[in-house]
């Protein structure tokens, strides 16, 4: 049922709005951080705001982040799923590269993995996925949160990323992995120019045949652009979430529902996508 429900969302020419939850103290964006008394609260904010997935995380992987130990991560994710799925019948993704927090938030009713690491930091979760059976996003990252921003380099940054996720793609298929949504990673192991070559480029990734997923929201590459602080980026990542939609991105992965909902409706009735 779960897998489902995410090929019926996934339906032509339409952007999902994917909402950002995180159960951590030191996310980027302090906004989008909540505890235990204002999660349902905020998972039932964001359905009135028209979201589609919500994607949980539990370790944040903003530049130079330091990593969460795996018990703390699953004291974290793992109730905020039962808790989420007890209440509302709405897709979740988990945001982790943990084999672990992956498996026991399945159990728990998650829906989908969102990996960082392309499942390539915890060999065990290439199991987990099979097993289960549940979509999962892979992205691509160069180096690690902690090391990625120092200096990163391609000679062809879309070439290059388009290479690894042939590479991702061919062995999670060959290993009974199907449902497979690519995130090119907008600021993991990117320049500011790095960033705006993918969003530029983004119909070349349609060579691989997979979903797309953007995460730009409030990230730095608009800070850069604009001159402001995660909480003065709304604008720019409505810009992004428009440009996402015209060339019919499926997801967006957003802190601020509402406005990113209200855009993709606009711009999908000027394109004259049914709603």
């Amino acid at each position: 049922m779960k897998v489902n429900k995410l090929k019926n969302l996934l339906r032509p020419n339409h952007t999902n709005v994917m909402g950002i939850i995180n159960v951590t103290p030191d996310s980027f964006y302090a906004n989008s951080r909540v505890n235990e008394l204002e999660l349902l609260n905020r998972v039932e904010q964001m359905i009135k705001d028209g979201v589609e997935i919500i994607d949980i995380g539990g370790e944040s992987t903003r530049p130079g982040a330091d990593p969460v130990p795996l018990e703390e991560e699953i004291k974290r994710v793992v109730p905020a799923v039962k808790m989420i799925r007890k209440h509302f019948d709405i897709p979740i993704s988990v945001d982790t590269y943990k084999a672990e927090v992956a498996k026991l938030s399945l159990e728990e009713g998650a829906d989908i993995i969102n990996d960082i690491s392309a499942l390539r930091m915890d060999e065990r979760m290439i199991n987990i996925v099979s097993y289960y059976k549940c979509p999962i996003i892979i992205m691509h990252m160069k180096g690690t949160p902690k090391t990625m921003q120092q200096n990163p380099q391609y000679d062809n940054v879309v070439g290059e990323i388009i290479d690894f996720f042939k590479e991702r793609i061919e062995y999670l298929k060959s290993c009974g992995i199907e449902e497979i949504i690519i995130d090119p990673g907008i600021g993991f192991g990117k320049t500011l120019q790095h960033n705006l070559e993918i969003l530029n480029k983004i119909d070349e990734f349609r060579v691989l045949g997979q979903p797309i997923l953007i995460g730009a929201s409030r990230k730095s590459m608009i800070g850069m652009i604009l001159d402001k602080p995660p909480e003065e980026r709304l604008n720019g990542t409505l810009a992004i979430t428009a440009y996402c939609t015209l060339h019919n991105v499926e997801i967006v992965r957003v802190h601020d529902v509402r406005e990113n909902v209200e855009v993709v409706k606009v711009i999908e009735a000027i394109k004259g996508v049914k709603q």
